[in-house]
């Protein structure tokens, strides 16, 4: 179990997730954690942190994780499933010996291997036979030396991964090119900003989410909106029972939704909902991502204490990729929603106290420790209790988010 932990997804060419890069807080170098806790440690940190096993925080999907060399000489934790596991080593820790013994030995305990080159050296021959994957900074500057060599690579059989990818431009050269996954936040990013007026089917969500921000609550003319599609309608009784959000009634209605739950809840929820009908066509990791964000800066605002009516930490991180789900600009989009002004501030990249919760769920994704650090100073809020905070809105994203897909969780491949 975990408690100080990030995540990366690596996205395969269809934009679904593949696995999940793990970044360990208590580890050197972001590394699985080699420590040697006793009894009443490990308890300790069971009772006040909310923590995480990997299938939590992978999501059931593959997990990278990079090791110290002290670690996987000495054997990896008998917890640690080849068949779920790839080991991540990066050339210039080692001499080339040292690392190829390494490979070798991984490879003799049963699990794959993601070779990732920063040096971009000519000596992989010797690494191919025991490789699985390499990962490559997706710099452009290199994309004539690519190109030359990633048939080198399909013909023996290695996977390409292009690292850093943080634009659809550079996602298609790299797929073009013949990779096979990506690791960035390319997919967060509108496909082509545009001013174009919304097609009709969504603007009705659009005022959906409009509703939830809202602080007067008009209940019949959104469940008229809900009883005339039958998609929501599916939706609306699929999520509300879920266990993650309701574990002791069965909810029929959404009128019978708003008794149960009450009307802030009900908004959270009627906000969620539109919003996984509007990414119906994109990554689902985008939407996965948007629920995280949404319930973390919940969590964070409940601790902080700030007003619930309407859902204000929720709407800032449920809605921070609205542009990308609806490729247009967020300046644009938040003026067609009757936004409270510090929401809008904080979605268009203003300063306030919003913002500083989306900042740092942001800094939680990227594993940028130092800045969450340094947040949680501003914020007054204990760095450990943001940890447990950010685990529980994960556990609560793998919740929705099982709602959302019948394909999840995918089987590991």
């Amino acid at each position: 179990m975990f408690a100080f932990i990030a995540r990366q997804p690596i996205l395969d060419r269809d934009k679904e997730v593949f696995a999940y890069e793990l970044f360990f807080r208590d580890g050197k170098n972001d590394c699985y954690p080699h420590v040697e806790r006793d009894e009443a440690t490990t308890k300790h940190i069971a009772k006040n942190y909310q923590t995480l096993n990997l299938d939590d925080i992978s999501c059931s999907k593959k997990s990278f994780i990079n090791f110290q060399s002290e670690t996987l000489m000495g054997g990896l934790p008998a917890s640690l499933d080849p068949e779920n596991i790839v080991v991540e080593l990066e050339t210039g820790r080692n001499n080339d010996n040292s690392l190829l013994d390494m490979c070798k030995h991984v490879k003799k305990m049963g699990y794959k291997i993601a070779l990732e080159d920063r040096r971009l050296k000519p000596s992989w021959d010797d690494f191919l036979p025991y490789v699985d994957m390499l990962k490559v900074n997706s710099n452009h500057e290199n994309l004539d030396f690519f190109a030359k060599n990633v048939n080198r690579f399909i013909d023996s059989n290695v996977q390409l991964i292009a690292d850093k990818v943080e634009t659809q431009d550079s996602f298609s050269i790299f797929k073009d090119m013949g990779f096979d996954y990506f690791q960035g936040y390319f997919f967060a990013r509108p496909v082509s900003v545009t001013n174009k007026n919304l097609p009709t089917s969504k603007l009705t969500l659009v005022e959906l989410m409009g509703a939830s921000s809202s602080e007067s609550f008009d209940v019949e003319s959104i469940n008229s909106v809900i009883e005339h599609d039958v998609g929501l309608s599916y939706m609306l009784l699929r999520f509300i029972n879920n266990p993650m959000i309701n574990k002791r009634y069965k909810i029929t209605s959404l009128r019978h939704a708003l008794n149960y739950m009450g009307e802030v809840e009900i908004k959270k929820f009627i906000a969620l909902l539109a919003l996984a009908k509007l990414s119906d066509d994109k990554p689902l990791e985008l939407l996965h991502l948007s629920l995280v964000r949404g319930k973390f800066c919940d969590l964070v605002g409940t601790e902080k204490n700030i007003g619930s009516n309407p859902p204000t930490a929720f709407l800032v991180g449920l809605f921070s990729m609205l542009d990308a789900l609806l490729d247009q600009e967020m300046e644009s989009l938040v003026e067609k929603l009757p936004l409270v002004d510090e929401v809008k501030e904080a979605l268009c990249g203003g300063q306030n106290d919003l913002s500083m919760y989306l900042m740092l769920v942001k800094a939680f994704e990227s594993g940028n420790w130092l800045k969450v650090i340094r947040i949680s100073k501003i914020l007054e809020i204990d760095q450990k209790l943001l940890h447990s905070l950010f685990n529980e809105a994960i556990l609560w994203g793998n919740g929705v988010r099982r709602s959302i897909s019948p394909h999840f969780p995918a089987s590991k491949v």
